[in-house]
């Protein structure tokens, strides 16, 4: 039998990619739609290659700095929960001074970054920085913690449309309705995995404060993120191929709110699900392009 001495050691390198979640993408591409939502919508699907490489960058930058943040706070939380305790502040791969370190490096790179956009979506940006610092804490005193994690997304779709054309529109508040509910949608759903875990330790969570209907206010916010597209692509006047990505987008979902009633649903399929979101992501940002150049 292995001692502790005799387990391998992972290097630095690893613990430092583990904690930006580089080994596991959905979370940073889920960011990242959003963004590209807003900029190809803006463009009328024609965006200049280099903003849609800063948005781009910039997303993994925040994003990247918003998961060391979030676990430099849950790092005495973390190790108590099934699916976070491996994490590298939980495992103590990592020292806190790195981790701080790492979050000071990704800041610094979207700073960088925002100084290429306008003066209001770089302000936008700065808006947006403590709601990424204080979104981990939120689950200690607010009931719907990932209503903040919402906001925070949203302010992906301000940021990037706003970078394009200078100004918010009546459709740039639409898509960011929709962003919000379809954000708050799946990480409902990330957070129904977790609630036995939650509820030992005392935190709050969305799928916590909905109870035994949890399923239902994703269905519901997943029904109103259709409405509130549909409203957009009417506004914008898109055409068919948005409409037929919209369709599919809410096919899939009223399908994982059929799975999601299933009381006795196997915790991996939480994270199914919420993988299968960043494909619906793609599919409506194909509809977006398609339905603004043809």
């Amino acid at each position: 039998m292995l001692t502790e001495s005799d387990r391998p050691t992972e290097s630095t390198l690893l613990a430092i990619v583990r904690l930006l979640r580089w080994d596991k993408p959905a979370g940073r591409l889920i960011l990242m739609i959003p963004a590209l939502w807003a900029v190809f919508l803006a463009a009328h699907g024609r965006p200049p290659a280099t903003l849609v490489g800063v948005i781009v960058l910039g997303t993994l930058a925040t994003s990247a700095a918003g998961c060391v943040i979030n676990d430099l706070w849950d790092r005495d939380i973390d190790p108590q929960v099934e699916r976070t305790r491996s994490r590298p502040l939980a495992s103590r791969a990592l020292k806190v001074q790195t981790a701080i370190g790492v979050a000071l490096i990704s800041f610094v790179c979207a700073a960088i970054l925002a100084f290429y956009l306008n003066p209001l979506s770089f302000w936008l940006c700065v808006a947006a920085v403590p709601v990424i610092i204080c979104y981990p804490l939120a689950k200690r005193f607010f009931p719907v913690p990932q209503l903040v994690l919402s906001i925070a997304w949203g302010f992906a779709v301000l940021i990037s449309w706003s970078a394009t054309v200078g100004k918010l529109e009546l459709a740039t508040w639409l898509l960011w309705g929709a962003v919000v509910l379809w954000t708050l949608g799946f990480d409902t759903v990330y957070a129904m995995s977790d609630r036995e875990d939650d509820l030992r330790l005392g935190v709050n969570s969305s799928a916590l404060f909905f109870g035994d209907n949890a399923a239902n206010a994703v269905g519901f916010f997943f029904l109103a993120t259709v409405g509130l597209l549909v409203a957009m692509g009417i506004n914008l006047q898109l055409h068919m191929g948005f409409w037929l990505a919209v369709l599919g987008a809410a096919v899939l979902w009223f399908l994982q709110y059929s799975q999601l009633r299933n009381a006795d649903l196997p915790r991996p399929v939480y994270g199914q699900i919420f993988r299968q979101n960043v494909w619906v992501g793609f599919v409506i940002l194909a509809g977006m392009i398609v339905g603004e150049i043809f």
